[in-house]
């Protein structure tokens, strides 16, 4: 492949087509990339390795599990993150979601609770702790807490023989990910990157460094994700730590008191989940520490192309959401049938259109060329190894049982307020 310069790998622009396509309520109302960006026949998610498995995550299959009753009730209740499935044009609706329903004739309920993977944790797991229902048959959860649920048994086993798609075409480095060996209670949903997400024509000039957000004429304009491993990630990043390595609580506390000091300064306007969106949307701030689809659908959404990702010079984070089903879940078959509905290549690459996150399909770069031959090209939506390298991506390193506690802990009472 024949290297392409940093800055056009790195930096997001809208050509007008893209424009086009968005207003014309196309499949890709989400094609927001510039030219010049790398090309892939897959996702390199290889290049980074996948979390230590959790300690004491055996012993779910001898469950006793909630009755199926999936034969006699055609229904289905999903947990999502925002901004995070294809939507009409009204944001009322899912064009795959709705193929689905007539295809299967299972009514689908879709939510968007999840605002970040603690808050999401805290609501839910003492009921099913206590053998609750949560009324939902699917949830959904990064990795590192996706190990979490696996570990405190608050997940069913799924069974691949019933799901064909995702036998054939879940991309190979995701198949044996060390926190669920053999993806017995969890499937990849999408993957993504933090790093730094602004508007060029309001911050009148480009970001390419961490540092680069500690201007003073973005005092309170920025906002940070709650999710300390992308935002504590990155700072440790930017001070020269590798995430995915040996690193201990000096580092983290570090990172920590930098990221205090900045709140305390004023640069810092919020520390959020998802709802970060909200602050970007109404222009109380105009950059932050984000996620990758999500500024490419706050472009598509509002029609400014100014909307802008990068990966900071020091480096950004990758991550994996994946789909789930509650230990009290009764619906278990439905929730089966829709995530194999969406490992269907050309389903897939139909919402990768509109999220551009990661997609972790084998065959839908395909089917993408099919639908917006540049998004077939993105290294968001496609990323090859080389990509991953050049721009230092990595995986925050597993975190032992104590060390999450502490971690957790530190974050919470220096950073969060708590």
């Amino acid at each position: 492949m024949t290297p392409i310069p940093r800055r056009s790998r790195r930096h997001l622009s809208e050509p007008a087509a893209a424009l086009t396509r968005a207003a014309s309520g196309g499949l890709s109302r989400r094609a927001l990339l510039g030219t010049g960006l790398a090309t892939g026949a897959g996702v390199a998610l290889s290049a980074c390795a996948p979390p230590e498995p959790p300690s004491g995550s055996g012993g779910l299959a001898s469950l006793d599990l909630p009755t199926d009753v999936s034969d006699s009730e055609k229904i289905l209740k999903w947990a999502n993150w925002t901004a995070y499935l294809d939507l009409n044009g009204k944001e009322t609706s899912s064009p795959t979601l709705t193929a689905f329903e007539k295809q299967t004739g299972i009514k689908v309920s879709y939510s968007e609770d999840v605002d970040d993977n603690d808050s999401y944790y805290a609501k839910v797991a003492p009921q099913l702790r206590a053998d609750q229902s949560i009324d939902r048959d699917i949830f959904t959860f990064t990795d590192w807490m996706a190990g979490r649920v696996i570990r405190d048994q608050l997940c069913q086993p799924l069974q691949l023989i019933e799901m064909p798609n995702v036998v054939s075409h879940l991309l190979q480095p995701l198949k044996e990910v060390s926190f669920d060996p053999g993806r017995n209670y969890s499937i990849t949903w999408q993957s993504g990157f933090a790093g730094i997400g602004y508007n060029r024509d309001k911050v009148g000039r480009e970001l390419k460094s961490l540092d680069d957000l500690w201007a003073d004429d973005l005092k309170g304009r920025i906002v940070v994700l709650s999710e300390f491993r992308d935002t504590a990630g990155l700072v440790m990043q930017s001070q020269g730590v590798d995430i995915s390595s040996d690193w201990g609580k000096a580092e983290f506390e570090k990172a920590l008191d930098f990221i205090e000091q900045k709140i305390e300064e004023g640069y810092i306007r919020k520390v959020k989940g998802n709802s970060y969106m909200e602050d970007l949307t109404s222009g109380n701030a105009v950059a932050g520490i984000t996620w990758s689809g999500d500024i490419f659908v706050l472009a598509a959404d509002t029609k400014d192309p100014a909307w802008t990702f990068t990966i900071p010079e020091s480096g950004g984070t990758l991550w994996s959401d994946n789909l789930m089903v509650p230990i009290t879940a009764t619906h278990r078959s439905n929730a089966q049938k829709l995530m194999d509905y969406y490992y269907e290549p050309a389903v897939a690459a139909q919402v990768a259109a509109w999220v551009n996150y990661v997609c972790p399909v084998d065959g839908a770069q395909a089917e993408m060329e099919k639908i917006d031959p540049d998004l077939a090209e993105s290294p968001w939506i496609f990323p090859t190894a080389d990509f991953i390298s050049e721009s230092n991506i990595q995986q925050f390193r597993a975190l032992d049982a104590d060390e999450e506690i502490e971690y957790a802990d530190l974050w919470s009472t220096k950073v969060m307020g708590n």
